[in-house]
């Protein structure tokens, strides 16, 4: 039996949708990108990740013909102005870039344990390597410019020891200090921080463009959450006397002209929403100090709003497509 035959589960066709809208966004991206990449190793960074997402993008529409499904539509090249001038400074390209690479290393490592058909696991075994690659090689050329801020050195353990007071679960405690940051926290706290740090200037910038005047007012709403993220965390490290990540690179520049259009900003602006939501669920699950959970979960009842106004301003101008629906049965036992 030829396992490849086997039909689509509702897992493989959602996953397979929501890949060739994320990747045909990417795409597009990309195409304004190369159009003002200086840098030639930038320029061979973006040209791989276009060529693979490409690649895959044609791969999917295939899938999706062979079950006789139709193919979503995604973002087309009605959805960039490539020549138009640069919307973000030096070195956004790559910040940019790798940012999406670790959303996507996350989602298809998921979409694989999701799959059961055999072509389908191995697509998306080959996307999370691909989007691993690509965040390697963007990491190491930030890291060779200086843009790319490590996470705090520390002094590494010497011994294993265990915790033996309860305090140490504790970050409201009136009467006895609050313990330092533990490395895990640390890391949480230093992505989430970064993660915002670029979407900023990416809601920055958007507020500059945006042609629909409520589009423009929700980025402005964005830039002030990806502030309120950065503030609010941040605090917690500069309580330890850490100073938390910033760079002078990938900021927006003064451009008005939009080089993307409006459904576009806007879906990626609700793709990043729902991964800072995410990460922020992650982040409560691992930080063992109280304080940091609560504050997480504030954090949360900010993010989880603005990710619904932006759906319900993304159904007003008839920007979101649908994903493919079940059959509904219901109507059966209404008879």
């Amino acid at each position: 039996m030829n396992l490849n035959s086997i039909p689509l589960t509702s897992s493989e066709i959602g996953n397979l949708w929501m890949t060739y809208q994320e990747k045909t966004m990417l795409l597009r991206f990309l195409e304004y990108f190369l159009e003002h990449a200086e840098d030639q190793s930038v320029h061979n960074i973006l040209q791989d990740a276009y060529s693979a997402s490409d690649q895959v993008v044609k791969t999917i529409h295939s899938i999706f013909q062979n079950e006789g499904a139709a193919s979503p539509l995604g973002f087309t090249a009605n959805d960039v102005n490539k020549r138009v001038p640069k919307l973000f400074d030096f070195y956004y390209e790559p910040m940019f870039l790798n940012v999406i690479c670790k959303i996507e290393a996350s989602l298809f490592s998921m979409y694989f344990s999701m799959s059961y058909r055999q072509d389908i696991r191995q697509l998306f075994k080959q996307l999370t390597a691909e989007a691993q690659d690509i965040f390697d090689r963007c990491s190491n050329y930030l890291l060779d410019k200086g843009v790319l801020v490590r996470p705090p050195f520390m002094s590494v353990p010497k011994e294993i020891s265990f915790i033996t007071d309860k305090h140490y679960l504790s970050g409201f405690n009136l009467f006895k200090e609050k313990r330092s940051l533990n490395a895990i926290e640390i890391s949480l706290i230093h992505n989430s921080i970064e993660t915002n740090l670029i979407g900023m200037q990416l809601m920055i910038g958007f507020a500059q463009v945006a042609h629909n005047q409520e589009v423009k007012e929700y980025f402005i709403k964005g830039m002030k959450l990806s502030k309120d993220v950065e503030t609010s965390l941040g605090e917690f490290m500069r309580q330890d006397f850490i100073e938390p990540p910033a760079t002078p690179a990938g900021k927006a520049t003064n451009s008005t002209i939009a080089p993307f259009s409006d459904k576009l900003m806007m879906y990626i602006t609700n793709l990043l929403g729902s991964f800072g939501l995410g990460s922020s669920s992650l982040g409560g699950a691992f930080n063992l100090r109280s304080d940091l959970p609560l504050e997480l979960a504030k954090l949360a009842q900010k993010i989880l709003p603005f990710i619904k106004e932006g759906g319900e301003i993304m159904i007003t101008n008839g920007w979101m497509e649908e994903p493919p629906q079940v059959e509904d049965r219901r109507q059966l036992t209404r008879s």
